[in-house]
């Protein structure tokens, strides 16, 4: 339960005047944000369509000008400001894409603001923030997640009374953001079947299954999180927002400790709930609750999401970032009624080059292609060719290999890294070594040693 003295729920605590999220207050706000967001493409992917025997489209909100759906959101709540408001300012907190909304908004329309981002926010993002805010931005970098940023900005309206500019706990946030599924209505001219929202702190999800459960209700939803990450999950089983103890911080766009009052209120009306992997191909287009659409959440691990990355840029030629690529991840762990129309947001594209080497790493490890072991080597000549031959076999590969320490005068462990040529070859691969006098132990993702050496 929330503390009342919690600085995040003080924060986004919404006031009387502003309406409840509704689909009508979604198609006002798709009005307002017509001054300046263009409707981003709804595209079918060939690729995708033939997987999954469906038709799979993508919403290419990386694609708007600060390639994120994030400008809808920030741009909606700000242009309702009373000149009184607009005049003391705004303050926003974010991960980075929100922070570009807000930027972007402040300039178009001559309002100053200052945004708080975690230190860990990607350079690339950082730079975007002050390219589209210009002169009417202030950048400040604290803490080491988002709600540390969050703390921040609420101490900044404590002290200047300034607005704060929530980036999912305000329905004028959300039905900005929600404004993507009447898009995808006009663009389709037909409700989808299915449409896969990805979730970080709820606002997204929130406007857009609100909008589908009033204007598509035979519409299923499938929120996706990542797996350390899953702050809506976490609500929905206890039955309200919590804080996670800890996160991954690695999908920046949508690591968020703990998700919104309003977006848990609106997902929590859609009934559906929680569903382990397996049982998600109950998730079809028959499936239906009171005439509502069927709702269920799920999550994707950070490694798979990485291989979509990959896949994206690889077969389309789209950069998307981690949080970009929930969604199509989602689609290789869930079964669809064949024919079915899919539309999985794409909800980002701003993602760093520099992280490319960790993205390709996370899905070699995932796709159980990269392995870590570390190997007593005796200390002798020849040792290494003798692991080569009677360990390695003809299609792996070493990417890694670093002595830790000495044991003795006789061995010394190194930590090894090996690419296989497909993950069948792990059993094998363990199995030669087993038989070598060379010893070697295989260190388990996850595992503290694994987390500590790689």
């Amino acid at each position: 339960m929330c503390r009342v003295s919690d600085p995040l729920v003080v924060a986004e605590k919404v006031s009387s005047h502003v309406p409840e999220l509704s689909a009508d207050e979604i198609d006002a706000a798709a009005k307002r944000i017509s001054e300046i967001i263009e409707p981003t493409p709804l595209q079918r992917i060939a690729r995708l369509s033939a997987d999954k025997d469906a038709e799979v489209y993508l919403k290419r909100e990386d694609l708007t000008a600060v390639r994120s759906y994030k400008l809808r959101g920030a741009y909606n709540l700000i242009v309702q400001l009373n000149a009184a408001e607009r005049a003391a300012g705004v303050v926003a907190a974010s991960a980075g894409n929100h922070a570009q909304g807000v930027a972007f908004a402040c300039k178009a329309m001559g309002i100053h603001g200052r945004i708080y981002v975690p230190t860990t926010t990607p350079k690339q993002k950082r730079d975007r923030i002050r390219v589209h805010g210009g002169e009417f931005v202030q950048l400040i970098a604290i803490g080491d997640t988002y709600d540390a940023a969050a703390a921040a900005a609420v101490d900044d309206v404590a002290r200047t009374g300034a607005t704060m500019v929530p980036p999912f706990d305000d329905p004028r946030t959300a039905a900005g953001q929600g404004t993507i599924a009447a898009e995808i209505l006009e663009q389709l001219d037909r409700a989808p079947d299915l449409v896969v929202v990805p979730v970080g702190g709820g606002g997204c999800l929130a406007g857009i299954s609100t909008y589908m459960r009033e204007r598509a209700p035979h519409t299923a939803i499938l929120g996706v999180e990542p797996a350390g990450a899953a702050s809506m999950t976490a609500a929905l089983v206890a039955g309200g927002p919590v804080t996670l103890p800890e996160i991954d911080p690695f999908v920046d766009g949508a690591a968020v400790r703990r998700i919104g009052g309003v977006p848990y209120t609106a997902v929590s009306r859609l009934g559906g709930g929680v569903r382990s992997h397996a049982s998600l191909p109950l998730l079809t287009t028959t499936e239906t609750r009171g005439g509502t659409s069927a709702f269920r959440m799920m999550t994707v691990d950070e490694g798979a999401i990485c291989t979509a990355m990959l896949e994206l840029y690889q077969n389309e030629g789209i950069v998307a970032e981690p949080a970009g690529a929930l969604a199509t991840a989602a689609l290789r762990e869930i079964d669809l009624a064949p024919g079915s129309t899919v539309v999985c947001l794409l909800s980002g594209g701003n993602n760093d080059v520099s992280r490319y080497g960790e993205v390709i790493e996370r899905s070699l490890v995932h796709r159980g292609l990269k392995h870590y072991f570390l190997v007593d080597f005796p200390q002798e000549p020849g040792a290494l060719r003798r692991f080569l031959d009677e360990v390695l076999g003809p299609d792996d590969d070493i990417t890694l290999f670093e002595y830790v320490k000495r044991n003795n005068r006789e061995t010394g462990a190194a930590l090894v890294g090996i690419e296989l040529g497909s993950p069948d070859g792990l059993e094998p691969l363990q199995k030669r070594m087993d038989e070598s006098p060379i010893r070697g132990e295989r260190l388990e993702p996850g595992s503290s040693a694994y987390r500590y050496l790689t």
